[in-house]
């Protein structure tokens, strides 16, 4: 699936059931896991295994938005992006 996160824009707060995978197609983002503080950034062309179970927020940088091809690993029928609510 590919994913579009405009300039000034926000992944927010959210975590994975099942496995997902993600690639970066254009622009960077700068990825929060809220679980263990760890901040990874990405760049186009970077590969990225998404954290499981464990809460993490994304933000594009540079004023620019981000392309993201994603790919999840996830039985028929289920949701593998679960927000999380204030």
């Amino acid at each position: 699936t590919e994913t579009s996160v405009p300039a000034g824009g926000a992944i927010t707060p959210h975590k994975h059931p099942f496995p997902r995978y993600a690639y970066v197609l254009e622009g960077a983002l700068k990825v929060t896991n809220l679980d263990t503080g760890t901040v990874t950034m990405l760049k186009a062309g970077d590969f990225a295994v998404e954290a499981r179970d464990q809460w993490h927020s994304a933000e594009p940088l540079n004023g620019q938005g981000a392309k993201l091809l994603v790919i999840d690993q996830t039985p028929p029928g289920q949701v593998n992006m679960v927000r999380k609510t204030p």
